[in-house]
């Protein structure tokens, strides 16, 4: 897979899986849908933060990566 996942895009990423996480361990979501919905959005937002690639990116032809320098 090819990045397309900068490192401020990772961090925000981690963050918001661990909100996510918190407010249902800690009994702000409670609906089961919204339960469910809540860890695979925090289980997505990991994954793509640890792989550094995300698919919606590459869809949208999106990144966040700098742009890599040119070797002269």
């Amino acid at each position: 897979m090819k990045r397309n996942v900068g490192v401020a895009d990772r961090i925000i990423r981690m963050i918001l899986a661990l909100i996510l996480i918190a407010l249902v361990y800690f009994g702000v979501i409670t609906a089961v849908w919204s339960v469910t919905v809540a860890w695979i959005l925090a289980a997505v937002f990991v994954f793509t933060s640890i792989a550094g690639s995300c698919p919606l990116y590459s869809l949208f032809g999106i990144s966040s990566c700098p742009p890599r320098k040119q070797a002269h």
